[in-house]
């Protein structure tokens, strides 16, 4: 009988996705690895497999967080209200984890490269897009939104507003909470229809 593994492979995907998330891939490496995890090499292979498959893992443990995230906000505060709320929840520090988005980072070192990883992050980035899309389609069926706008677009807007915010608060001296407000406030203005 195979004998039980002992640790808890959920915490070692989270304390991975931590180290990936603020070194990156290439800055990663498996002694880091084997290091953060506190396992052996051939732990860590029989666990994971392989490092770009721990990798994998990570990014869809980030995005599940991002998303579970999103989801309570929008059964504590319906569409429009998370969507106001989510700019601040995403730049509040988390321990010693970078504010920048994880999967945008993926996609901006590994992309060139056609890697695999890469359009990973991107699936999960399209994903949260629809999630975003989906929330403005429902505010505008409570007419808090005008119908004049396109969904589609004002959630790729809102995303990257979210991506470049993330950035900034990475950044000496920038007042990420203002840009935040600014963000929430700009939905108030979606009530009036667009003009063409």
């Amino acid at each position: 009988m195979p004998r039980k593994p002992e640790y808890d492979r959920d915490a070692l995907i989270d304390r991975a996705r931590d180290l990936f998330w603020k070194q990156g891939w290439a800055g990663t490496s498996l002694k880091d690895l084997e290091h953060a995890l506190n396992v052996k090499p051939g732990s860590f292979y029989a666990a994971f497999g392989s490092k770009g498959a721990l990798f994998e893992l990570t990014l869809d443990r980030y995005a599940e967080n991002g998303t579970a995230r999103l989801r309570a906000l929008v059964d504590a505060h319906g569409a429009l209200g998370a969507l106001k709320r989510y700019p601040a929840l995403v730049i509040e520090p988390s321990g010693s984890n970078p504010r920048a988005c994880m999967l945008a980072k993926t996609v901006l070192e590994l992309g060139s490269l056609d890697d695999p990883l890469a359009a990973r992050a991107n699936f999960h980035l399209s994903n949260m897009e629809m999630r975003f899309a989906a929330l403005f389609r429902a505010a505008q069926a409570k007419g808090q939104i005008s119908k004049t706008y396109d969904a589609d677009a004002l959630a790729r807007r809102y995303q990257s507003d979210l991506l470049g915010l993330r950035v900034s608060a990475e950044r000496d001296g920038v007042d990420a909470n203002a840009i935040a407000t600014e963000i929430a406030s700009g939905l108030d203005r979606l009530s009036i229809p667009a003009t063409n």
